[in-house]
This record gives C-alpha cells, sequence and structure tokens, in this order.
C-alpha cells in the first residue's frame, strides 16, 4: 500500500499520458488529487511542452521496470549508450543524504574555497533545509556565493523555481553575474517588465508563474497590497533576499514581504554587509526567517550553539580570505583628507550657524544672562544641524533646505491665524536668521569659474590630477549626500575638465536621426531615477567603451553596486556621518576583482570662524576612525555600537546637541549585548585554507568532462545534418581558444529554452539567429573581460557552457529519448563473464526529492545474484569511447527472462542495506526533532500570552510536519538502464545481429 505523502513518480522517471510521454522533473503527493506531477514532453507532439498532471484526473502510467525491452546497441562503440547513460547520471537529482559540492570548481570564477563555504554551509546536516544568512563584509562576493549555492540547489533538483530580491539599483549586475559565470538565467521582473508580461498573459493569471527563475526590485515587489494574492499562491524552490538588514523592522512592508515568502520557498539565503541593528532581539527575529523554532527566548541565546549553522560572516583580514585573495583584490590605499579653506561668503555662513543656529549649550540648558542669545534660532535643535550638514555639502544643498524650512514655518504661521491664534515669537527670529542666510547664497557665484566655492575648487583640481578629461579614459565616482549637491556638480564641473557645458543632470534627448540618446561623458545617479534608468547609468560606468569619464551619485549606490570594474578613484565630496556609510561608499570600489589600489579622497571645507563647526568637527574623525577599523578590524560597523547608518547619524547629531564631541561619541561606544553578536561574527575566523568544502561523489562515464558529453551528444544526435539542423559550426577565436556556434532559430525546442535568458543579452548578441559557446574557460574569460574593456556591451558575445547551462540540459534531454518507451541498451564487451543488468534506484520523501540514489549493477543472475557498483562494472567492462562493437549478445531471450529477477534482487539489496545509509537521513532529522521539542518547551513560559502561545504551537506542528515530509518514504523506484554481456561467438555473431536488429520483445517489430 502507498503510504501518506508518497510518490512513484522520480524526477527522471518516464511516463505516459494521454498517449504521449513525459519526462517527470518533479511529483508531490496532495490531500486531494493523487501525485501532482511536472513533467517535460518527450514525444514529437508535446516535445519540450511543460505540463501538470494529478492522478486523480488523468490516467497516468509508469513504465515498470520488469517490463523494459531490452535493445542491442550498434552504434559506433557504443556511443548511444554511453550518452544515455551519462543522461540519467546528469538528470537525476543529487540526494539528501550527499552533503558535498558537486559544481565547485565549474563555473566562471575563481575557485575560492571562501566563497564555496556558504554553499557548505547550506547543505550541512546541520541545517533541515538550505537555509542561511551570509553575512560577510562589503566586497567579499556575496552575488557569487548566492550563485554557487544556487547551482548546488539546481543540481540537486531543488532550484527550478528561484525569486531574487534585490534593491533596484543592483537588479542588472546581478541579473548579469549569475548568467555569465553560472548559466543560471534570471528574468528581470523590474515596473516595465511586470507590465509587459501582464500584457502578455490572460487577464488574471500569476505573473510570477509565467517564468520559473526571476529577479525582482524589492521597491517593486514590497507593494504587498498589490501582490500578495499573487505571492501567496506560489511555491518556490528557493528565495533569496539581498540587503536583508532592511527586513529587520517589524511592520514594515519589506519585512511583511519577507513573511510571505520565508514560508513558501524550500531554501531561503539572505545576504547583508550589516546584518543586525546591535540588537540581540532584532537578529533573533531576522533570524526567525530561517528557522522559527532556532531560538527560544529571543533575550537569551547562544551564538555559537542556537545559530551557528544559520550564517556565516568573514572579513578581508579574515585568515581564509586573507590567504586566498592574491591579486584579485588590490590593497587600499589611504583616504586623502583635502582641506579647502572657506572663502568670504562661506565665512559668512559659518559665522551665522555658528552664532544664531549652533549653541554653545544645549537649547535645553539654564543660560545666564551672558548666554541668553547663545540659544539656536531655530525652534527644532536637531534641524540647526541638518542645515549645517547642508552646507557642508554645498551652498546650493543649503539654499533648497533654507527654503522648504521658509516654507514650512510659513505654513504654520498662516494655520494659527487661520485658527485665531497667536504663532509662536520664535518663528519670527528663525524666519530672519533664514532670510540673512539666503541673502547670503543667493549672492554666492554657481561655481562655473573659480573662488565661487572651496571645495568645488578643490574637487577640480583633484580630478585634473587624477586625469580625468576628455582625452583620458581615467574615471571616478563623485559621493554627495544631496541631490541638489549632485545636479549642481554635474552641471558645473565638467565644463571646468574641458568636456562640453550642459545639464548632464538631465536626461539627454534622442538623436533625430538614430532615434537613440547620445552617450555622455558625465552620469548623474540617485533615488529619484527610475529602476531602469538607475541600471542604465551603472551598466554605462562598468563598460570600457563607453565614454562616461565621471559619475556623481548619492548612498542610493552605497549598497551593492559594483563601480570598481573601470574606476578605483572615489572622492566624498561630502561625507555622511557614520562610519557605516562611509564604509559602504568605500566598499564601491574597494572590492573583490579590484585590480587597481583603490584610492579615496575627501574635500574636508575648513573655516577660521572661532567656534565654527567646520569639516574638522565631525567628517575627518570619521574618516580616520573608519580607515583605523578597516586596518584592525576588517570593518568599522561595530565602532560606535550602532549598526544601522541611520541610528549611527541619529546618535551623534544628539550627542552633539548635547554638547558633547565625536571623540566622546565614538569612545563611548555601548557594548552591542556584551560583546555577543560581536562573538558570532567571528566564529569563522579560524578556518584555514587547508580546510576545503568536501567534494560530492558524482558518477560519470566521460569523466564529468562536459566538453566530452556535449561533443559527443551532438555527434550522435545530428551527425553529418548538424549544419542543417542546427547551423553548428566551430571556429577558432584569433586570440586562441575554440568555440560552437549555433542557430538555436533552426531548433525551435532550444529556442524556446532560451527565451528564459535575459532579454537584453538576447537581443544585443542576437542569439536566436546565432549563439556561440566555449568550454575553454580562458577564453570565456577573456571574452567577459572584453565585454567591459573593449565593447559597448556588458554581455559576452560567447557564452561559458558550464554543467547546468540551457544547451547542455537540452542535449540531455534530447538524449535521454533516444531509446524508445521502456527501452534500455544492451552493451556488449569481451570483457563481461556474466550478463549484468545496470539498474538505478531511488527513494524519495513525501515531498518527491530523492533521499538516497543507488547505481547498481546485478550479476550472478538467476541462481546466486550479486549487487556491485555500477561505475565499476563499466569500468571491468572497459565502457569507453575505444570500446568497439564486436556483435550482439549472446542469448537475447535469455538476457529478457533475467530483467524481473535483475529487478527483484536490486530491490531487495536496497531493502536490506537500509540500515547503512538510514542515519544519514534519520540523524539529523531526529536532532532537530529533539530541539523542536526542547523549543517548545522553553518558548511556552507562564508569562507568554495567549496569542504568542498559540503561535509557538503552530510553529512546532508546522516544523513537526515538514519533519515529517523530509523523511524516507515508501518502496524505492527501480529503473533497468542498460545490460552488459558478452558478445555471441565469431561463429554465430551474424546470424544473431541479423536476429536482434530489433528490440528484444514478444511485441510487434513495428512498434519497437
Amino acid at each position: 500500500m502507498q503510504d501518506q505523502g508518497e510518490t512513484r513518480y522520480p524526477p527522471g522517471a518516464q511516463i505516459l499520458v494521454r498517449d504521449e510521454e513525459w519526462l517527470v522533473k518533479n511529483a508531490i503527493r496532495t490531500d486531494y488529487d493523487g501525485d501532482k506531477i511536472e513533467a517535460v514532453g518527450v514525444s514529437e507532439f508535446v516535445r519540450d511542452e511543460e505540463a501538470v498532471f494529478f492522478t486523480k484526473i488523468d490516467d497516468v502510467d509508469l513504465l515498470e521496470p520488469e517490463n523494459t525491452r531490452l535493445v542491442p546497441d550498434t552504434s559506433s562503440y557504443f556511443r548511444r549508450s554511453r550518452l544515455f547513460l551519462e543522461a540519467v547520471l546528469r538528470k537525476t537529482p543529487l540526494p539528501q543524504s550527499e552533503r558535498g559540492l558537486a559544481l565547485a570548481d565549474r563555473f566562471l570564477l575563481d575557485p575560492l574555497p571562501y566563497q564555496q563555504r556558504p554553499a557548505e554551509l547550506a547543505l550541512s546536516m546541520e541545517n533541515l533545509r538550505p537555509r542561511i544568512l551570509i553575512a560577510d563584509v562589503v566586497g567579499l562576493g556575496k552575488t557569487l556565493e548566492i550563485g554557487l549555492t544556487l547551482a548546488e540547489l539546481i543540481r540537486r533538483g531543488r532550484g527550478e523555481r528561484i525569486l531574487v530580491v534585490t534593491p533596484q539599483s543592483v537588479l542588472e549586475q546581478f541579473q548579469h553575474e549569475l548568467w555569465t559565470r553560472f548559466s543560471i538565467p534570471l528574468v528581470r521582473l523590474d515596473s516595465l517588465g511586470i507590465q509587459r508580461i501582464q500584457r502578455e498573459i490572460p487577464a488574471g493569471r500569476n505573473p510570477f508563474t509565467h517564468y520559473k527563475r526571476v529577479i525582482i526590485s524589492v521597491d517593486t515587489l514590497k507593494n504587498i497590497g498589490q501582490y500578495r494574492h499573487h505571492l501567496e499562491r506560489i511555491q518556490w524552490d528557493a528565495v533569496v533576499i539581498d540587503e536583508s538588514h532592511n527586513l529587520i523592522n517589524p511592520g514594515s512592508q519589506r519585512r511583511a514581504l519577507a513573511e510571505i515568502l520565508a514560508p513558501r520557498t524550500d531554501a531561503l539565503l539572505l545576504a547583508s554587509a550589516t546584518p543586525h541593528n546591535g540588537d540581540k532581539q532584532s537578529f533573533a527575529d531576522l533570524v526567525s526567517l530561517l528557522d522559527p523554532a532556532a531560538i527560544a527566548d529571543a533575550n537569551h541565546y547562544d551564538p555559537e550553539e542556537d545559530l551557528g549553522h544559520l550564517f556565516i560572516r568573514r572579513t578581508k583580514i579574515s585568515p581564509e580570505v586573507r590567504d586566498q585573495m592574491g591579486t584579485e583584490w588590490a590593497d587600499r590605499g589611504p583616504t586623502h583628507s583635502l582641506h579647502c579653506a572657506a572663502g568670504d561668503d562661506e565665512e559668512r555662513i559659518f559665522a551665522e550657524l555658528t552664532e544664531h543656529w549652533l549653541p554653545a549649550r544645549p537649547a535645553s540648558a539654564e543660560f545666564g544672562t551672558a548666554e541668553q542669545d547663545r540659544r539656536s534660532v531655530s525652534t527644532d535643535a536637531l534641524f540647526a544641524y541638518n542645515l549645517l550638514k547642508s552646507f557642508l555639502s554645498s551652498h546650493r544643498a543649503l539654499a533648497e533646505t533654507l527654503g522648504t524650512r521658509a516654507r514650512n514655518l510659513a505654513d504654520r504661521v498662516a494655520k494659527a491665524e487661520k485658527d485665531g491664534k497667536r504663532h509662536d515669537p520664535a518663528i519670527d527670529r528663525e524666519q530672519e536668521a533664514i532670510a540673512r542666510l539666503r541673502a547670503i547664497t543667493d549672492s554666492m557665484g554657481d561655481g562655473s569659474a573659480p573662488g565661487d566655492s572651496a571645495k568645488l575648487d578643490a574637487l577640480v583640481g583633484q580630478l585634473e590630477q587624477i586625469g580625468i578629461g576628455p582625452k583620458s579614459a581615467m574615471r571616478a565616482v563623485v559621493f554627495s549626500e544631496r541631490v541638489q549637491t549632485l545636479k549642481w556638480l554635474a552641471r558645473v564641473v565638467p565644463p571646468r575638465l574641458g568636456f562640453p557645458a550642459k545639464d548632464y543632470a538631465e536626461e539627454p534627448a534622442k538623436d533625430a536621426k538614430s532615434g537613440r540618446k547620445p552617450q555622455e561623458p558625465v552620469r548623474v545617479m540617485h533615488g529619484g531615477l527610475s529602476d531602469d534608468e538607475q541600471q542604465k547609468v551603472l551598466e554605462a560606468f562598468g563598460l570600457a567603451e563607453n565614454p562616461v569619464r565621471l559619475l556623481f551619485t548619492g548612498d542610493v549606490a552605497s549598497e551593492g553596486v559594483n563601480l570598481h570594474r573601470q574606476c578605483h578613484h572615489l572622492i566624498h565630496y561630502d561625507i555622511p556621518w557614520s562610519l557605516i556609510r562611509i564604509e559602504q561608499r568605500n566598499g564601491r570600489i574597494d572590492r573583490y576583482g579590484q585590480k587597481h589600489q583603490p584610492q579615496f579622497r575627501a574635500m574636508i571645507l575648513t573655516s577660521a570662524t572661532p567656534g565654527a563647526k567646520d569639516d574638522r568637527t565631525v567628517a575627518e574623525k570619521l574618516l580616520k576612525r573608519e580607515e583605523e577599523a578597516h586596518k584592525l578590524d576588517g570593518t568599522a560597523e561595530a565602532v560606535t555600537g550602532y549598526y544601522r547608518a541611520e541610528e549611527e547619524e541619529r546618535r551623534l547629531i544628539r550627542e552633539l546637541v548635547e554638547g558633547g564631541t565625536v571623540e566622546g561619541f565614538l569612545d563611548s561606544a555601548p557594548a552591542a549585548d556584551d560583546g555577543m553578536l560581536a562573538d558570532l561574527f567571528g566564529q569563522v575566523d579560524t578556518i584555514t585554507e587547508q580546510e576545503l568544502p568536501p567534494r560530492a561523489d558524482v558518477p560519470s562515464l566521460f569523466e564529468g568532462d562536459t566538453a566530452a558529453f556535449v561533443e559527443a551528444a551532438l555527434a550522435e544526435l545530428y551527425d553529418e545534418r548538424a549544419e542543417d539542423l542546427i547551423a553548428l559550426s566551430r571556429g577558432e577565436d584569433p586570440k586562441g581558444g575554440g568555440y560552437l556556434s549555433l542557430s538555436p532559430v533552426k531548433a525551435p525546442d532550444l529556442l524556446h529554452r532560451l527565451k528564459a535568458l535575459p532579454p537584453s543579452y538576447l537581443k544585443e548578441q542576437g542569439v536566436a539567429e546565432r549563439m556561440l559557446v566555449t568550454f575553454d574557460r580562458p577564453l570565456a574569460e577573456r571574452k567577459l573581460s572584453d565585454a567591459r574593456e573593449s565593447s559597448a556591451t556588458m554581455w559576452p558575445n560567447v557564452s561559458f557552457l558550464t554543467d547546468i547551462h540551457p544547451v547542455v540540459e537540452w542535449l540531455i534531454d534530447k538524449v535521454l529519448v533516444q531509446f524508445g518507451r521502456q527501452e534500455a541498451p544492451v552493451i556488449t564487451s569481451r570483457h563481461v563473464s556474466d550478463p549484468t543488468f545496470l539498474i538505478q534506484g531511488i527513494y524519495s520523501n513525501a515531498l518527491g526529492r530523492p533521499t538516497v540514489v543507488r547505481w547498481m549493477a546485478v550479476s550472478g543472475l538467476p541462481g546466486a545474484p550479486v549487487v556491485g557498483s555500477m561505475s565499476e562494472a563499466l569500468e571491468a567492462a572497459e565502457v569507453g569511447p575505444r570500446l568497439a562493437v564486436t556483435g550482439g549478445p549472446r542469448d537475447p531471450d535469455h538476457l529478457k527472462s533475467l530483467v524481473p529477477a535483475a529487478v527483484s534482487a536490486a530491490r531487495d539489496h536496497l531493502e536490506r542495506t537500509k540500515d547503512e545509509w538510514a542515519d544519514l537521513i534519520s540523524e539529523p532529522l531526529a536532532k532537530y526533532r529533539k530541539q523542536l521539542a526542547q523549543w517548545r518547551q522553553d518558548s511556552l513560559l507562564p508569562e507568554r500570552t495567549t496569542r504568542r502561545r498559540r503561535q509557538i504551537e503552530e510553529t512546532a506542528d508546522e516544523q513537526a510536519h515538514l519533519l515529517d515530509q523530509l523523511r524516507t518514504t515508501g518502496r524505492p523506484l527501480l529503473r533497468v538502464l542498460a545490460v552488459l554481456d558478452r558478445p555471441a561467438t565469431d561463429a554465430t555473431t551474424d546470424a544473431i545481429t541479423d536476429s536482434t536488429t530489433d528490440a528484444i520483445t514478444d511485441d510487434d517489430p513495428a512498434e519497437s
């Protein structure tokens, strides 16, 4: 009897539905409709079509192994059989019991063990499901670590449906990395992308089911009201949420989004360089998304014991990282503080701010008569510092802040008059002070000539010294917190460097003839731009052939964005009052892959006005402390004890308002949770380069050589017809390395698969007409570099063929159907003494995922069956590209009669050896079940509210149900893959060969 939750249709099995043949991709037992089977068509009329069947609705015939027909393989050197067996090996997901990495060395990136460590942790026995927080500091390559982890999940059949959620500024960057390096295509669903899909699909259709693997902006998706009903109706294999520190705030839209996605995905990967805010309760709340039963008491938990399996964090100075980095990350240079003496008008502003806005004592203090006039004119002491920061950015930013404040005060006065009340007299004093400042800013020059602004003049000088100009390839990025400053700099700086005079902050108009927008030497990026506009700016700055030389950007580019490809000069035009934000900015060019020493400069406005709070008061001190912390600890986030940039700056300003100093603020940092989080973040520092992640044991007839498999598959499937059917040709790159050229338009089934590739890549490279692919890693790396260094596109024109590339997956599926329905090839070899049946055995859990996979060779039939290793049997028979076909099997009828006995022997063997591998599956489940019981007990404290107790019980029940689903259930599925036999004697070879040209079966030979 079939167990509850058991499915008879594991991935790779062939089924017959509606008189068509299908290949099972995934199957799961449902409560009411039987087995839900996701399949892809393999017979002529449904080939490559995806479908879902329910066994209580459709008649689904599973082709039982005892009914397997044996077909002699007469292809050259048994190529068809070898390809078929290899395709089955590659198509079969790695089981739950396999914890080693299978693909870590197969991609277009440096094989650095520290970047493989997150995948190792996600797949470890300690994790019930692949759920981890990757908390490496800025620049270590979290995107690459995510790509490796997703690839391993795909190889295990646990990465069919993937959702990646990122800030809008890194959408295309993330999409680019996963395709070019890992061959994982993600369809970008930005605001325009969703609108396009909704126009293409029927009304009411879920847009997230249109593509299997998508990437979307958190700013688009956080509109829970618009997308909740879609998100609640879909189950993902893996969800990635980048910059996940934004999920900490309870009640926020982003947190609500995470709470919808977390229970609807198997794997959950969170990534953040600043994963907590210094509060262990908030951190426990974030971890609960990964494992809701990890922490019973958010106020008391042991980092290493409770959370060590859920999160990983390294810095650049961590031993493993430091020892492996080599030349892929140049050491950063010092931060140069460039003092800019204020001009006359700027000193007048400093004097006004010092005298009237920034009192020597807090506004709440008791003053003597002589001190009365030193009270701030502002009714909001914090606003006075906002005013100071605006001025330290630029007089243009100051003017905008003053204008906004003046309007707000005027509205307050008007409201008081409307209500028949007298407004606060302090408003009059503040309005008068605002008027004086506005008069000064209005009289200042626009910056087009030297002398209008000390910082501007210094910036122009530094850019000239760096070599920024129309005839130079050098690039620089200039950061400012204020949008008004960015727009002003983009207008006044370029002409002084020799670039054409124009307002570069405005979107350029399209050329009347070409219909294209001109490529500009200066670009501006800030939060007011759409996601599409931001991506275009970042792409232009990362391409060597694009003429952009200067990027003026706000802190929208300070998280996750790569600016290091063509740039190693960064200038802080103004400085955030946050060590975290300074570090995030610097991390845009100081990151993995930077070949040149990152150079940092900061414009420091100084004043001769007594008591003036110029950039030496705060900014310069923060710069120095960030640099010291980076050298000592690899990160500056823990210096102040506040782990959010906004909170850090708010606390610092409050310290200054109350009469404190920056030094006092930095030296009196609160001990965050008694050092608990600091201990947690140092957990991996003891890893050494000798402790490499384990590798998976994956059998292969091609020694794991994907290139050899693809070459053989193309030769077998197309032979001389390849040029006609897929326009297959081979080429040599002038600089070395070979590639294959395909025309997918001539192979509709391949073209259909490629529709999931990034649209910009498909369009720019004309992939439908001509797709260049290669196994030559140096060539692929060179083409990827060339795409940035010497072309106008970010996409390389040659694609690296990884094991999970769509072209490789296409060939695997085509090879799998080369043998007919329920057919297995017979391979003859003089090195085989007895008939040996090669059989695949799979145990699965209630979710339809393999828990154990065995590749068996059954011999000694029928009397004394012996079950050994399939790999060893193939090796002993010398099955390979040199094994010639010397004749058919000795006794076809006898082979056919042995099939049931071989299947029975394989099944008995699996049942007898259950205990040998059961612990691999049951031990971590039993451990978690014990942990869950303890968590339930510890959580149900007497002071818990009724609502909280109900939540605890529901969580415990859900986790217990998950444990039941992960347990191996039912009998194993068996599949006869091939038979090894000794060829007939020379005297009867011809006769036997003639008699076995048809399938070995009692059925009609024509049907065979």
